[in-house]
């Protein structure tokens, strides 16, 4: 709801129960316009009434014959028309209550007022975040992550998190969102943890550390010309060192470096790999290779 925000009862740290206002939107325009539609549903009717008892009346004279076909076909047709207009305001109406209630915003459910972002004064626009509000009885834990750690991560996979103060004490969780693209500022993506019955030392705004298993996959370091990247996938070309010919195997970039990659997936030791012309390759095609060169 566009308008200029007039009450915010509500402060960071404060606790709110299921129901209790916590911003309120100047109601005026809001108001206007429910009196508007209200008008127009009770016009809609009135007119309603009239077409209707034309209509009938013109039935009843087409059975004495006073009246023509044409009269009748006429007001009835005034009648349908106004029996549309009455569904239409009374449609109106409703949107406009609808608008009304979204001048007040209550809390879903009982929870602890993590953050504001607007002002009391401020114009407040729709969708537009005011009081953000925290569910006690679901905490989770948020992390940021660079771009070959979080693809290392997936939906559900378990976590150890722990306190930063105090290391020792920890608890389960499960990656519960991973951020599709990185953000633009840090480069990182961020990662939501479902915690798993976390103990009371576990706080809203609590710092924390993730124990994430395992170090970065160790990759085969090739030089950049040797990727073939379609969509969202990059791919080497295989060699056959007794055909000569090429094959096309997907693997994962896990790092960068000056004209250089590191590569894991479907590649191994002492694989023959092609390292230029990889665009204008194709499975089974033959490719010349120098017999003196290192796998």
């Amino acid at each position: 709801m566009l308008g200029r925000l007039i009450a915010r009862p509500v402060n960071v740290g404060d606790s709110v129960g299921k129901g209790q206002l916590i911003a309120a939107v100047d109601p005026f325009a809001a108001e206007l316009s429910v009196r508007s539609a209200t008008a127009d549903v009770a016009t809609a009717q009135a007119q309603l009434v009239n077409a209707s008892g034309t209509a009938n009346r013109q039935r009843s004279l087409i059975e004495s014959g006073a009246t023509t076909k044409a009269t009748l076909d006429s007001a009835e047709q005034g009648d349908a028309a106004a029996q549309a207009a009455v569904v239409r305001a009374q449609a109106a109406l409703a949107k406009a209550q609808e608008q009304l209630s979204y001048t007040k915003v209550s809390a879903d459910y009982a929870g602890v007022v993590t953050s504001v972002s607007v002002q009391v004064g401020q114009v407040v626009g729709p969708g537009q975040t005011v009081v953000t509000v925290a569910r006690p009885d679901v905490r989770e834990a948020v992390i940021d992550v660079s771009d070959d750690i979080a693809g290392g991560l997936q939906i559900g996979m378990p976590l150890m998190v722990a306190l930063q103060i105090d290391p020792k004490i920890k608890v389960e969780g499960k990656v519960r969102e991973i951020a599709p693209q990185a953000d633009a500022v840090t480069r990182a993506r961020r990662v939501r943890i479902i915690l798993e019955n976390p103990p009371d030392t576990f706080r809203l705004g609590t710092t924390i550390t993730t124990l994430i298993p395992g170090p970065p996959a160790k990759g085969f370091r090739l030089p950049a010309t040797a990727i073939l990247t379609e969509g969202s996938q990059s791919f080497v070309w295989h060699i056959d060192p007794t055909s000569g010919s090429v094959s096309k195997h997907k693997v994962q970039i896990v790092a960068k470096d000056d004209g250089w990659v590191e590569v894991t997936g479907e590649i191994k030791a002492g694989v023959r790999i092609a390292t230029a012309g990889v665009h204008h390759l194709h499975d089974g095609r033959k490719v010349r290779f120098d017999e003196g060169a290192a796998s």
